[in-house]
């Protein structure tokens, strides 16, 4: 491995985590059955060790203790008609767990980090994904040998959710760290503030689009409100001579979100503006730019940063 694989990989180690729905806590998977049972799913690895396995399990324990103890002994031995391995190495001695709120702490002994680095991330999802479908359980924090999980910076890991994390990981030199500034409105929707985020993505996929797809996806933070209707579809998207070219479908003018009319507009340039060398935004609709925005905004223009419309940095 040369010296920019390493560094890649350990960039990739250090940054797995994604944030890319925009919503508070986790999605829980499982579904209950006709006869009260419900469904779960466990995640252990395939035969590689590269990608995560899912399987249903069914139950009818309701007890969030007992659930716990169910599903990591799922967790803790593969069926023998499934073609797969656990996640967790067969040295590693699970220790127990401990509740607080919303987070469920899981503790093994000190062989946890003697894992491998890309079977320990994908650890880190199985436990995750499997263990916060339990009602009440919306994060896990690991604890290895009575220390706090450290990331490849010696960061503690801290709590992770299902969607955290990515379900595949085939070539760690294929993804790159980005940051972002994205940026949304607050309640009033007359002002744009600043959301900092830190984004894996493939390396084939261009910033721009990128950083449209988070617009998409809505802010992070409770304090600030989305810009775009997350149902809008982005159809291309390109870059020349510094300037970016953006093609929306048609739901892009039924934009019903209650804000300024110019806010969804200049999120949009001003987040791009803020990445590469992007100087000017073109939009358009289905490919036509003869097209008014909310009845208001003429679309058949270049727009540049507009910094009247970004508020101060209290959000």
């Amino acid at each position: 491995m040369d010296k920019k694989q390493k560094r890649n990989g350990l960039l990739f180690l250090a940054a797995l985590l994604l944030l890319v729905l925009g919503i508070a806590g986790c999605q829980k998977t499982r579904v209950e059955t006709e006869d009260g049972a419900k469904t779960y799913q466990i995640y252990y690895l395939n035969p590689s060790a590269s990608r995560l396995v899912a399987r249903d399990y069914q139950t009818e324990t309701t007890d969030q203790d007992f659930l716990i103890q169910e599903l990591m002994e799922q967790l803790l031995h593969v069926p023998a008609d499934l073609d797969a391995q656990m996640a967790l190495s067969d040295k590693v001695v699970y220790q127990g767990y401990k509740r607080e709120d919303v987070v469920l702490y899981l503790y093994f002994d000190n062989n946890y980090t003697s894992m491998k680095p890309y079977r320990e991330i994908l650890c880190r999802a199985a436990l995750a994904k499997t263990m916060t479908q339990i009602d009440g359980i919306d994060y896990i924090n690991i604890y290895a040998g009575d220390q706090p999980l450290l990331d490849a910076s010696n960061m503690p890991v801290g709590m992770l959710s299902d969607s955290d994390f990515v379900d595949s990981i085939t070539d760690i030199n294929a993804y790159e760290k980005t940051e972002l500034t994205l940026y949304f409105t607050d309640a009033d929707g007359e002002k744009l503030y600043p959301e900092r985020r830190s984004v894996m993505h493939n390396i084939n996929t261009s910033v721009e689009k990128v950083v449209v797809e988070a617009l998409l996806e809505g802010p992070e933070s409770e304090n600030l409100c989305p810009t775009l209707d997350p149902q809008t579809k982005l159809l291309n998207i390109s870059v020349n001579e510094n300037v970016c070219y953006l093609n929306f479908d048609g739901s892009f003018l039924n934009n019903a979100l209650d804000v300024q009319d110019y806010i969804p507009i200049y999120s949009i340039v001003d987040s791009l503006l803020e990445q590469s060398s992007v100087s000017r935004v073109q939009i358009t609709v289905d490919g036509n730019q003869n097209v008014v925005f909310r009845d208001k905004i003429p679309l058949n223009t270049l727009f540049e940063r507009n910094l009247d419309f970004i508020g101060g940095s209290d959000h």
